[in-house]
């Protein structure tokens, strides 16, 4: 397996990264929300971008980018914009979708793109190739917050992440029940051990599934999500919790 180094981070050795989203809405919440995140152990900076006010105004976006990536300094920063049907913020149309993606990339402030894996493979390819002509790397990611599909489905997502060309393929899904957690959690051995030649991301969502957001080094799951202050999905830890249960697991391991 192959780790994906962004700036001074290595995803896919070790102690399982910890990225901490950003919601706020305006710009000023967003700084202030990147300030606070600069003396936790997050290793990684998601910038859940549907929930900025102004996203679908380039020029006051980028503004806020540049903002962002001086606070945060040399943190990796991951740009989202999760739609409205995987669980976020707004709707948005695919070529916007793509648009907004590839622009992104290119202003040289990001370090990683989602792409969602089933927006179209043209249009994920188009993020993907984009964003790696600009050295930015591609998550790949799929929601599904109603339930936990089979092992066979969740592997054959990730599989498919892989083949169209993302450098992290990810996968968060709803467990009803334990049995659920074990499912994601088989699938994510199963993808690590047989398939992946690159880091993968997985989870089982809510407090049911926070267990799969702790074992990541020893099933196979390259990054975890803490939340510092407004938590981004159900069943996010603090991010000084989930370092020090990851530690502790590391040292047992």
């Amino acid at each position: 397996m192959n780790p994906v180094k962004v700036r001074n981070i290595e995803i896919g050795t070790g102690i399982p990264k910890i990225c901490v989203p950003i919601v706020g809405v305006t710009k000023e919440e967003i700084i202030e929300a990147a300030k606070k995140i600069t003396s936790t152990p997050a290793d990684v900076v998601e910038w859940r971008v549907d929930w900025y006010e102004d996203i679908f105004d380039f020029e006051k976006t980028e503004d806020t980018m540049k903002a962002l990536r001086e606070t945060l300094g040399d943190m990796p920063i991951l740009f989202t914009f999760r739609t409205s049907k995987e669980g976020g913020e707004k709707a948005i149309e695919a070529d916007a979708y793509v648009e907004l993606n590839q622009k992104a990339a290119k202003t040289g402030l990001i370090d990683l793109v989602d792409v969602e894996a089933f927006t179209g493979d043209d249009a994920v390819k188009a993020v993907v190739e984009t964003a790696h002509e600009c050295g930015v790397k591609v998550v790949a990611s799929n929601h599904d917050f109603h339930k936990t599909p089979a092992q066979e489905e969740i592997v054959s997502r990730l599989k498919k992440m892989q083949e169209l060309g993302a450098d992290i393929p990810k996968i968060a899904v709803m467990p009803q029940n334990k049995k659920d957690v074990l499912t994601l959690l088989a699938a994510t051995e199963e993808m690590a051990t047989e398939y992946a030649d690159r880091p993968i991301i997985t989870m089982s969502m809510a407090g049911t599934g926070v267990i799969s957001r702790l074992c990541g080094e020893v099933f196979g799951s390259a990054l975890t999500f803490g939340a510092v202050g407004k938590a981004s999905a159900p069943g996010q830890m603090g991010a000084e919790d989930l370092k020090t249960v990851l530690t502790l697991l590391n040292k047992s391991l």
